[in-house]
């Protein structure tokens, strides 16, 4: 199955003298299970393309349906429900909240959903990502590949279809960054999910099955 075709994406931001155009007419497909990288210098609009491909950015022209579903079809409230139950999604900046432990901070998004025994999975899938003794520590009490770790579970917990991860490794070190991307393959191949990795590194996009290069908001060659 195609869990996502985007067909001639366009995303032109601002207005008058300030208006920009961020993506230039890309067309890109991502198969059941295949692994993509999105390789391309800062500033070539990939987290932008990332974002359309979620549906937290409405592009200007085009067309992309994720799952089957056409995403310009959909109002806020399913698009939020698609992606709670089959995008999973990586940042650079982690994304957890403060005031919750790293329990909490895998479990939450899956009780919000209305998910059964939310706290017994996520507890599992944190014992998965090596955090099985840190369930109670707040994210300042963890360190930057630990945050990580908790945002990889919290990611991989629901089993998604696909997971996209823009720039996983950004606030890391080499010996630490190293360490999560083989987490975020392993735990990929566990839950069966198609993966999208937004990234600038060439030796990490080797890694996957297919390598889409942008540059200045089109697919280079």
């Amino acid at each position: 199955m195609t869990l996502i075709a985007m067909t001639d994406i366009r995303l032109t931001l601002g207005k008058g003298a300030a208006r920009t155009e961020i993506l230039k007419g890309i067309d890109l497909t991502l198969d059941e299970g295949e692994h993509l990288a999105i390789l391309g210098p800062s500033g070539s609009g990939k987290s932008s393309l990332m974002a359309v491909m979620a549906g937290l950015e409405r592009p200007s022209g085009g067309r992309v349906e994720l799952l089957g579903r056409d995403l310009g079809e959909l109002g806020e409230d399913a698009l939020a429900k698609l992606r709670g139950r089959e995008v999973g999604i990586i940042l650079q900046s982690f994304q957890l909240l403060p005031t919750m432990t790293a329990l909490e901070n895998v479990a939450v998004p899956m009780e919000l959903a209305g998910e059964r025994d939310a706290r017994d999975r996520a507890a599992e899938e944190l014992e998965r990502v090596g955090l099985g003794h840190r369930l109670t520590h707040y994210p300042a009490q963890l360190s930057g590949g630990e945050q990580q770790r908790v945002a990889i579970a919290r990611a991989t917990v629901p089993r998604p279809r696909l997971l996209l991860a823009d720039e996983p490794t950004g606030n890391l070190d080499g010996k630490t960054g190293s360490g999560i991307i083989d987490l975020m393959f392993e735990r990929a191949e566990a839950a069966g999910s198609g993966l999208v990795v937004i990234t600038h590194d060439p030796a990490l996009a080797e890694r996957c099955d297919r390598i889409v290069r942008l540059r200045d908001g089109k697919v280079d060659g």
